[in-house]
């Protein structure tokens, strides 16, 4: 309760100040003007099923007023459909699509928007607002074996206890149907590969189970506006097994200057040996002077915290993100934990490093837009087609946290602007030689058909502001683009002359005929350890 009543204080509040502001803006010569707001105009007029949404007249000249509501809603404090108060609050009780009705008589002829500089000729206005009403979240889960060739097998039970008998290194496929609109869905499970996966479509989710025992499912399905979860969960509803099929390696990383090797099935400790192991470095960053080197691996060891990896110390070798660096193994002891002894590796690549460090996070820009308005990203007055777009926070779609930038391109138009504080760049340092990586994330929204390509090709480019480079171009947007999902985009660069710089981002869409539309959010740059 004490929620409710505090939003309704918001909203009173805020139409009080949007009234004072529209009197000062409006002409006071022209009285008699129509302005109506809503809580959640800024969301379409969504609202769920039991939900309340306020509709509010805060028109000047009014002499009366009737809202009309659909039979199967309700407003609050009123015994019928219909009020003459400024402020109403409605609920509704079925999902659908509805009209409310505003008639208004006003004093005078009327201005019907609050921009219009001619008044029509008539005291009476009647508006419609169309107001969308969702369902709560309820969600129907299925779950299914993974034959060998890939395709969905036999469906397996989702109960607690139902431990479902699964060999190591199987898979399951776990789909659902949902009502209530969810933005979000995501999958875990502790003993699951990977352990969460969250989509924002209704497409299906592949979990691989490696580790011997028991596991629970989580899934959880959720709405940004109006605020909405289904969360449903399931004790023990995988068993692991034993399995007799060969041991694979699935993956080789970096860990602390460590490298890890990641296996199908949980190793058995006792059976790893360092000396079956060798490690090879190999650096051509400089042709004429390319390096080979070959550390010793002093250490093997099983992962404590997940026995599907096992962990390679090298003697004293620091690893770099422009080394290759290769594992082979010849046969020894090395074995799974239900007995399967694992074959020769050669030459396995390692894939992964570290992850770098966001050097934004030591600066004053706000990388993930997070507290960032239009405001702060002006444009640098190139003319056409430079001014052709438009930019706006978006508060439904990111990447993290609350806010990301949404960007329009219009059809044969571009973009150029620079993010600033109090009318300075903001600015960071760069190092003289140092490779940096620079990234963001992105989220197309528009159809990438039809696209130009080759030198015509839309892109996002960016620059330094004072020219000096690097010239980076993360993006260019081709038809075979993933759209309606985060994608992460970027670039390695090596710095000239160290200085504090800040970015020129350039939009480019001036020879294609459409409007390109998509959000950006959490940029990212950091030093990339590069062998000296």
């Amino acid at each position: 309760m004490k929620k409710c009543k505090f939003l309704s204080i918001l909203f009173v509040f805020t139409l009080l100040l949007v009234s004072c502001e529209k009197q000062e803006e409006l002409n006071l010569n022209d009285p008699n003007h129509r302005i109506i707001v809503t809580s959640e105009m800024d969301f379409e007029n969504k609202v769920i099923v039991g939900g309340d949404i306020d509709f509010g007249d805060i028109s000047r000249g009014v002499e009366s007023r009737t809202w009309i509501l659909p039979s199967n809603a309700r407003i609050v404090g009123e015994s019928g459909t219909t009020s003459s108060e400024k402020v109403v609050k409605a609920i509704f009780n079925k999902a659908g699509v509805y009209d409310v009705v505003l008639n208004q008589t006003f004093k005078g002829n009327v201005y019907p928007n609050d921009d219009s500089t001619s008044p029509i000729d008539s005291r009476e206005l009647d508006t419609t607002i169309v107001v969308t009403v969702i369902d709560s979240i309820q969600s129907v889960l299925k779950a299914f074996r993974i034959n060998p060739d890939g395709s969905t097998g036999a469906e397996i039970n989702l109960a607690d206890g139902a431990e479902n008998e699964l060999e190591a290194s199987n898979s399951i496929r776990l789909s659902y149907t949902a009502i209530g609109e969810p933005q979000s869905v995501s999958w875990k499970s502790v003993g699951g590969k990977p352990n969460a996966v969250t989509i924002s479509d209704d497409s299906e989710v592949d979990m691989r189970f490696n580790r011997l025992g028991s596991w629970d499912i989580e899934y959880i399905a959720s709405r940004f506006r109006p605020t909405d979860a289904d969360t449903l969960s399931f004790e023990k509803v995988i068993k692991v097994i034993p399995s007799t099929a060969p041991v694979t390696l699935d993956r080789v990383a970096e860990r602390n200057d460590k490298v890890t090797l990641e296996f199908s099935r949980e190793i058995d400790g006792t059976s790893v040996n360092a000396g079956d192991f060798t490690v090879r470095i190999e650096n051509n960053t400089d042709e004429m002077n390319p390096k080979i080197l070959t550390p010793t691996v002093v250490s093997a060891t099983v992962d404590k915290d997940e026995a599907t990896i096992v962990i390679l110390e090298l003697d004293g070798e620091q690893l770099y993100n422009d080394d290759q660096v290769f594992v082979s193994y010849t046969p020894g002891a090395l074995r799974t934990v239900d007995e399967v002894e694992s074959e020769a590796i050669t030459d396995a690549l390692l894939t992964e490093f570290d992850p770098l460090d966001n050097f934004y996070t030591t600066t004053s820009y706000d990388y993930g837009f997070e507290t960032t308005n239009v405001s702060n990203y002006v444009y640098q007055g190139w003319g056409a087609p430079w001014d052709g777009f438009d930019i706006s926070m978006d508060l439904l779609n990111t990447h993290s946290g609350s806010q990301s930038l949404k960007v329009n391109l219009r059809p044969n138009g571009g973009m150029i602007i620079r993010p600033e504080s109090g009318g300075n760049p903001i600015t960071f340092p760069i190092e003289t030689g140092k490779t940096y990586e620079f990234g963001y994330w992105l989220y197309i929204e528009s159809d990438l058909s039809n696209l130009p390509t080759g030198t015509q090709s839309a892109d996002i480019q960016l620059y330094a502001d004072d020219w000096g480079g690097p010239g980076l171009i993360p993006t260019t947007f081709t038809s075979d683009m993933p759209t309606g999902k985060w994608i992460y985009q970027k670039q390695i660069f090596k710095a000239g002359a160290g200085r504090d710089i800040s970015w020129f981002i350039r939009g480019f869409n001036e020879f294609h005929d459409n409007n390109l539309v998509f959000y950006l959010d959490d940029f990212f740059l950091a030093e990339v350890p590069v062998r000296p």
